[in-house]
């Protein structure tokens, strides 16, 4: 059974900004999008890089590796190298708290 884990809180994400949050072992990538948050793996599958250090244009992060971008929403690649895309996470938010399913 899915569970909601609390990750951070609404005044730590400015809109257009991300930050990286580790939950259980794994670093997620959480973005502000116009006060809407979403949570992506915060990996790049093609060389490693910090998703939440890359350049949030709309609904797109850029990794600042490489350049590969991905859809915030979802996690699809939309441009190469990386060939394939990350893993998204429901998130939801109660008050001040946002939180994503475990």
């Amino acid at each position: 059974m899915s569970r909601f884990v609390e990750i951070a809180r609404t005044n730590e994400i400015a809109p257009g900004e991300a930050k990286m949050v580790e939950v259980e072992g794994k670093k997620i990538a959480i973005f502000n999008l116009e006060g809407d948050y979403y949570a992506i793996d915060d990996t790049c599958p093609h060389a490693r890089g910090p998703l939440s250090e890359g350049e949030v244009e709309g609904e797109a992060v850029t990794c600042p590796w490489h350049g590969s971008e991905f859809n915030i929403k979802t996690g699809e690649v939309l441009r190469p190298p990386a060939r394939r895309g990350v893993k998204s996470y429901r998130v939801q938010v109660e008050g001040s708290i946002i939180k994503i399913e475990a």
